[in-house]
C-alpha cells in the first residue's frame, strides 16, 4: 500500500523555512508518484501548490503554529487523514502531537541566541526538546547541526539523520544570455541601482552579525576612496525591514554610511537572483547558521563570498568562499578587501563556488527524506 504523508506547510511565506517547504514539496513530487500527501496551509496559501500531481492534495488550515490552541487543535485536525506519519518542516511541534512524525531542525538559533523572558525561555526550552524526543525521526539540515541537537540537548545520536539542504533551481542558471542581461537591467534600474556593491540576504536577527557588517563596509570604503571603479561601492542588505532591529540602525549612524547602505526588505525571487548575479560580492558573516543556505544561492549565481568561519558555514561552503572570523570587524574587511581587488582569487572562488553548489540538489534532498519517511513508516 502507497503511504499516507501529511506535510505541515504553514511557514511557506517564511525566508529560510519556505524556502525548504517550497523546494522539498516538487522534488517529493517528481520522485514519489504512488504515496499520498496532504500539504496542510494557511487558507491564502492554498493556490502555491496548484501545479502538483494528483496525489498531492492542498487543505487550508486557520491556524497559526505561534497560537497556543494549535497545541491541541492541530492534532484534532490532523486525525482526518488517519496518515502513515507527519512531516513538521522545522522544530515547532505541538505538545500533543500524535506519531509518529518526522522533524526537521534548522538550527538552535531560537534558544541560542534569543532572550526572552525566564518563564518563557524554560518552555520554549522544554517544547524545543519535547518535540524531538517524541519524534520518530529528526532530520538535521548539516553534521553541525547534528551535534548541536545531540550536544544541547540530549538526543540519542540514532534518532537523528542528516539532510543537507540545497540551491533553489532557480539559481541554477547559465551565464545570462542578451535576454537575461536585457532582464538584468531593468530590474537594477527599476531600484536604482547603478553603483558596485556588497549584497546580504536573510533575516536581521541578531546572530546575524549586520552591525559588525556594517562597521566593516565602513572601513573597507573608507580604503577604497581612490578606487576608480569601487570608490562609490554600497552595501545592500535584502530581508527584514531595519525598523525592527534598532543595534542595526546604530552601527549605520555611528560607522556614517547612512547614504551608502540599502535595506531593501523581502524581493521576490526572481528580483533576488538579479542581485546575486550583479553584486560585486556576498558577505555572510553570520555569528551561527544550522545550514547557511544564502552563500550556496550566491555561488549558484557566480558571486564571489566571504562567510564566516564558524558553525556550519565551514562545511557548507568547503574551499569555495573566503572564510573570516565574524567577531572581528577587520578580519572581515580584509576577507571583503582580498575579494574585491584580488582578480585571481575572484576567478578561483568564482569556479569553486559554482561547483561547490552543483554538489548539493533537491533531488537528492527528496530522494533521502522519502527513504526517512518509508524507515518511520515501516516500509522498505
Amino acid at each position: 500500500m502507497p503511504l499516507r504523508i501529511v506535510i505541515d506547510a504553514r511557514r511557506l511565506r517564511d525566508f529560510g523555512i519556505g524556502t525548504y517547504i517550497r523546494n522539498l514539496v516538487p522534488a517529493l513530487a517528481a520522485l514519489d508518484t504512488h504515496s499520498r500527501y496532504w500539504l496542510v496551509s494557511l487558507p491564502g496559501d492554498t493556490q502555491e501548490f496548484h501545479r502538483l500531481p494528483g496525489n498531492f492534495e492542498t487543505v487550508p488550515y486557520r491556524r497559526t503554529d505561534r497560537q497556543l490552541p494549535d497545541h491541541l487543535a492541530f492534532p484534532l485536525f490532523l486525525k482526518r487523514f488517519s496518515a502513515d506519519l507527519c512531516h513538521v518542516p522545522l522544530n515547532r511541534v505541538p505538545l500533543f502531537m500524535p506519531q509518529p512524525y518526522v522533524v526537521t531542525i534548522h538550527d538552535m538559533s531560537s534558544l541560542l541566541f534569543d532572550d526572552p523572558l525566564p518563564v518563557r525561555s524554560a518552555f520554549w526550552r522544554f517544547r524545543f526538546r519535547r518535540g524531538l524526543l517524541r519524534a520518530a525521526r529528526i532530520i538535521a539540515v548539516s553534521d553541525s547541526t547534528r551535534h548541536d541537537v545531540e550536544k544541547n540537548l540530549g538526543i540519542p545520536p540514532e534518532r537523528v539523520r542528516v539532510v543537507y539542504n540545497a540551491p533553489s533551481p532557480v539559481f541554477i542558471s547559465p551565464p545570462a544570455g542578451d535576454g537575461q542581461a536585457a532582464e538584468r537591467r531593468r530590474v537594477l534600474e527599476r531600484y536604482q541601482v547603478n553603483y558596485p556593491f556588497l549584497l546580504h540576504t536573510g533575516n536581521i536577527r541578531p546572530q546575524k552579525n549586520i552591525p559588525r557588517l556594517v562597521e566593516a563596509f565602513a572601513v573597507v570604503r573608507e580604503g577604497l576612496a581612490a578606487h576608480p571603479e569601487l570608490k562609490d561601492l554600497r552595501l545592500i542588505i535584502i530581508g527584514d525591514e531595519i525598523s525592527r532591529y534598532p543595534s542595526v540602525r546604530r552601527a549605520v549612524i555611528h560607522s556614517r554610511v547612512e547614504q551608502s547602505v540599502r535595506f531593501l526588505g523581502f524581493v521576490p525571487v526572481e528580483t533576488l537572483r538579479v542581485f546575486y548575479q550583479a553584486a560585486a560580492a556576498f558577505v555572510f558573516p553570520s555569528l551561527y547558521e544550522g545550514f547557511g543556505l544564502p552563500p550556496l544561492e550566491a555561488m549558484a549565481c557566480g558571486t564571489p563570498v566571504v562567510t564566516s568561519n564558524l558553525s556550519s558555514m565551514p562545511e557548507v561552503a568547503g574551499n569555495a568562499a573566503v572564510l573570516v572570523n565574524p567577531e572581528n570587524v577587520f578580519d572581515i574587511a580584509r576577507g571583503i578587501r582580498e575579494v574585491l581587488l584580488d582578480p585571481e582569487l575572484r576567478e578561483t572562488l568564482i569556479c569553486r563556488g559554482r561547483q561547490q553548489a552543483a554538489r548539493y540538489s533537491w533531488e537528492r534532498t527528496a530522494a533521502q527524506v522519502l527513504e526517512i519517511y518509508h524507515e518511520v513508516a515501516g516500509r522498505k
